[in-house]
């Protein structure tokens, strides 16, 4: 077991450097000239499910009573390498499995686990890219080096152009109450809307460019970006040749005096898919098992959701997401949700006397078409369900709370509760409760 613990060791010892002091000359020079930045962190999250109800279990169907863990420790390594533009690379190790290797639920209860695993660390580069950023007026407010961002003052209107190696939810849809499983809620149909069906390899990262275009209280954004070879694929398919754009209008505003915002977000992939109908047609005339893959040819998949986010109080804030996509066709990278409703909130301690605790609150309502329940009864495998069969369908819903305690100023203790009824749109299975412990430090 202590080898599980022992990629912990190098951040939790470069914190404690960081503790004790930053290196010589750092600490004098200003925030936002600073030519270089270094940031790491380091999560460890355990998960165990319940008992629960299982008659029948396929392919892709969560196992009772069955723990896994995963491990990441990343470098955030940055450079500013000519006026406005930033050149950011991150390195990461990786160790570890999601329960029953990430299948049995559409809204998985792990974002913290890829859809590929393994039992030793092993090293990837998720993020290559260069960021530039163009004022078109005076300086803004200011903002703080953080991972992947240098200090400084963008302009309130200002271009933001970004190319490389990077997640496309780095960019679009993203929340402040919901959106990094690090630091708050795990389940996958929270961190991003769960109708996205962006563009990604294995580990949620792809190749491509985005432009964003600040303008007083608007943003709009476009990208462009590779899909992976095959659904949910390790590997990238280069040059556009499958593809994804994607778009999003974001308004800020303010509500009694407290920031919110509203976004629209919509893509559309273009690539080898296959039409569910079509691929449960042949296995009928064929007498053999659905095969998705024996029906791809090149199409597309469009897809929207809509995001709400809204501070209600000094201390927290709630988050409304609503998503739908095309549900004749096989889901490509994310996760098998064809419409999707979530709400939730959070709020930090200092009511009790904790102000860098959290505690969070969300449900979620998942549904699929009448093509991908047909579809998943006659046998067939999505990304992340397929129980066989499915003789009762239903709505997959998802509660999900969680309280995260600072101990000491670069460690996160939480404890995250999660319960699935219908999971994988199965009513014979479950409800499954899932408990996690995630321990995450930063320096």
């Amino acid at each position: 077991m202590a080898w599980r613990y022992s990629l912990l060791l190098p951040a939790a010892g470069a914190a404690a450097s960081v503790l004790a002091g930053a290196p010589a000359g750092a600490a004098d020079e200003p925030a936002h000239t600073q030519r270089f930045a270094l940031f790491g962190q380091a999560t460890y999250t355990e998960q165990q499910s319940d008992n629960f109800d299982s008659p029948y279990r396929g392919t892709n169907s969560l196992t009772p009573d069955s723990g896994r863990e995963t491990v990441d420790v990343t470098l955030f390594l940055g450079a500013r390498i000519w006026s406005g533009a930033e050149l950011w690379v991150n390195g990461e190790i990786d160790q570890g499995f999601g329960l029953d290797n990430t299948t049995g639920a559409a809204g998985f209860p792990s974002a913290e686990a890829y859809k590929v695993g393994n039992n030793h660390p092993y090293f990837r580069l998720p993020r290559l890219f260069i960021r530039q950023t163009i004022d078109l007026g005076a300086p803004g407010s200011p903002q703080e080096a953080a991972q992947n961002q240098f200090a400084g003052a963008p302009s309130e209107d200002r271009l933001v152009l970004t190319m490389g190696k990077f997640g496309v939810v780095d960019v679009f849809d993203t929340s402040k109450y919901a959106h990094d499983p690090r630091r708050d809620f795990l389940n996958w149909a929270l961190v991003d809307t769960g109708t996205y069906d962006y563009a990604a390899d294995a580990w949620a990262y792809t190749v491509g460019a985005s432009i964003e275009w600040y303008t007083g209280a608007w943003t709009l954004r476009f990208g462009a970006f590779d899909l992976s070879d095959v659904p949910n694929s390790p590997h990238l398919e280069p040059g556009f040749d499958e593809f994804q754009l994607d778009w999003e209008v974001e308004h800020r505003h303010t509500l009694f005096g407290l920031p919110g915002r509203v976004l629209f977000t919509g893509f559309l992939s273009r690539g080898r898919m296959g039409l569910l109908d079509e691929a449960v047609e042949l296995a009928e005339e064929s007498g053999q098992p659905v095969d998705i893959a024996a029906v791809r040819t090149y199409r597309g998949r469009l897809g929207g959701g809509l995001s709400v986010e809204q501070q209600l109080f000094r201390d927290g804030g709630m988050f409304l997401r609503l998503g739908k996509a095309q549900g004749n066709v096989e889901s490509y990278e994310f996760t098998d949700i064809d419409r999707t409703v979530a709400v939730g909130g959070s709020s930090n301690g200092t009511s009790w006397g904790r102000p860098h605790d959290t505690v969070g609150l969300a449900l979620v309502g998942n549904g699929i078409s009448a093509e991908r329940e047909r579809y998943l009864a006659a046998g067939g495998l999505g990304l992340l369900v397929g129980d066989g069969r499915l003789p009762h369908p239903g709505p997959e819903q998802i509660l999900e709370t969680y309280y995260q305690a600072r101990l000491l100023p670069p460690m996160w203790v939480a404890l995250d509760f999660q319960h699935i009824r219908n999971p994988g749109y199965n009513r014979d299975r479950g409800p499954v409760s899932v408990w996690a412990v995630r321990v995450h430090l930063e320096f």
